[in-house]
């Protein structure tokens, strides 16, 4: 299954992985499919991240889930989801994108995909870029 992220710098491809994070995906795909992430920001740009899918756009909005923590590497191009603190709740709508590997990452952190296409779009964006869609096939 595959998530297709448009931005106005061009389009981003993501496999997906179920059989990794079946809850994390579903309600990712859920999101997508609604248009909830249409026109989000990415509110956090760094060197080696990009994350969106705030409803705030401050970083501090959406919901939360039970983690799914599993063996997925935070190589360049994972895809994962934002939390605070406590390690057990994950953030129901924000998700992040590596731009450098980011092993650190590594358990600790809900990994539920990986940009097969458009990683130099990943590395274009700026906190003033939104997402145009998300499209689920």
């Amino acid at each position: 299954m595959n998530a297709t992220i448009t931005t106005k710098k061009g389009k981003i491809v993501i496999e997906l992985y179920p059989d990794l994070a079946p809850n994390t995906v579903a309600n990712f795909v859920k999101k997508a499919q609604a248009g909830f992430y249409d026109g989000l920001k990415w509110h956090r740009v760094e060197d080696w991240v990009v994350q969106g899918g705030d409803p705030r756009g401050d970083g501090g909005g959406g919901g939360t889930m039970p983690a799914e923590y599993n063996d997925g590497k935070f190589t360049i191009g994972a895809v994962g989801v934002a939390r605070r603190d406590d390690k057990s709740i994950n953030n129901d709508s924000q998700f992040f994108i590596t731009k450098k590997v980011a092993s650190h990452l590594n358990g600790d952190y809900t990994y539920f995909g990986q940009v097969t296409q458009g990683q130099n779009v990943v590395n274009m964006l700026t906190s003033s870029d939104k997402i145009q869609s998300i499209s689920v096939e």
